[in-house]
């Protein structure tokens, strides 16, 4: 397979990944992958930037369409999320070697703040909490995500990249 095409359905894959992952959560869990507190299982998904570039459009195309397709998203979130899933995933992209005893931290930490920030705005805007709450009512359900979900997916990606990753 050639480069590009490689590069179009991984981004595919990840972006399908991560619709049908909120999908099958928000049936299993109403309401958990939306509003002030949140867990989104996918974006333990996060984590691929780390190991190819084909994930930050595929997560933010993923984050896009689930967004639009979702009957309970706030209005500008298709635009708002999309925006704090595209900053992670690039910030993650260019922090992926710096590494704290073998731990990408500040990575890690990429979709955490971003969608405490933005995401947290954006709900503050909608008349839910105070700006602090919010961000902070997000910020812990991400990080529950990333810290525990996208840590073990890391190390099983890390152990096995030479052969998920062919180039």
């Amino acid at each position: 397979m050639k480069r590009p095409s490689l590069f179009i359905a991984q981004a595919a894959a990840i972006a399908a990944l991560y619709i049908v992952i909120n999908l099958l959560q928000n049936a299993l869990l109403p309401g958990t992958t939306s509003m002030v507190i949140q867990f989104r299982v996918a974006e333990a998904l996060c984590v691929l930037a780390l190991f190819t570039t084909a994930a930050i459009p595929g997560l933010s195309i993923g984050c896009l369409l689930y967004n639009l397709t979702y009957a309970q998203a706030l209005p500008l979130d298709f635009l708002i999320g999309t925006a704090a899933t595209l900053l992670a995933a690039l910030a993650m992209y260019f922090l992926r070697n710096v590494k704290i005893r073998r731990y990408p931290w500040l990575s890690m930490l990429m979709p955490v703040v971003f969608n405490a920030v933005i995401v947290g705005w954006e709900l503050t805007y909608y008349g839910f909490n105070a700006l602090h709450l919010n961000m902070l009512y997000v910020a812990v359900g991400e990080a529950a995500v990333v810290f525990v979900l996208g840590t073990a997916l890391y190390f099983v990606l890390e152990r096995n990249k030479r052969h998920l990753f062919r180039k």
